[in-house]
């Protein structure tokens, strides 16, 4: 078994899930409440990961971050590495490669507050800032956290978008999905089962907990 790819794998989806959550957030709150006529262009643009394939995703990405590119010069000038085919770069692919995941909950349910508080925030003196943070996240935390879930499910099993901007290296962007297909093309059937078992009992157990919560616990969560 591949642990170092797994390591890569678990780690790269913990930080695209802060990532998320703090990019996610503002977007999410923007399209719940956002009163723009072409809001459905933005909400379009955030879903397109669902339905674009992960290859065509990525080489936009690497034409986005390449040394030619503004943001590649930019992190080249200041950094002195490159983002294509590093850590830093298959960060970037997978948090807009995951992020209808997370922003598309984070959305529905901060829609799904009562209107009648945030009325009642407003009318007792208290900013946007302060009507999100004890009103609009208390009540859609539920939402937050299947987000946040989703979007680290998502991560750990990605694979076009994963090799076309961060290639094969060993112990830095070498993921267990491809240490998956490396395994299969070699013909070692046995290391290939050992690792996708590790990330489906992971998988399934992150799902299970997810939807555990929702029928128990979340079901008697307050949204009124």
């Amino acid at each position: 078994m591949d642990w170092t790819a797994l390591a890569v794998s678990f780690r790269l989806s913990f930080w695209t899930m802060i990532a998320l959550l703090l990019l996610g957030t503002p977007i999410a709150y923007w399209l719940a409440f956002s009163r723009w006529r072409f809001k459905f262009v933005v909400e379009a643009v955030v879903a397109m990961p669902l339905v674009l394939p992960p290859t065509v995703l990525g080489l936009y990405i690497l034409v986005l971050i390449g040394p030619r590119s503004p943001l590649g010069s930019f992190y080249r000038d200041v950094t002195g590495t490159l983002l294509p085919f590093s850590f830093q770069g298959l960060l970037l692919a997978s948090v807009l490669y995951s992020m209808p995941f997370a922003v598309q909950p984070f959305a529905a349910a901060f829609s799904s507050i009562e209107p009648r508080l945030l009325e009642v925030s407003t009318c007792l003196g208290s900013s946007q800032w302060k009507t999100f943070r004890r009103v609009i996240l208390p009540l859609s935390i539920p939402g937050v956290v299947t987000g946040m879930v989703l979007s680290f499910a998502h991560t750990l099993g990605e694979f076009g978008v994963v090799l076309m901007v961060g290639g094969n290296l060993a112990g830095k962007t070498r993921t267990a999905s491809i240490s998956i297909y490396d395994s299969v093309q070699a013909l070692d059937y046995n290391a290939a089962f050992e690792t996708s078992l590790v990330l489906l009992s992971v998988s399934f157990a992150v799902l299970i907990v997810t939807y555990a919560l929702r029928k128990t616990v979340w079901a008697a969560w307050p949204t009124k």
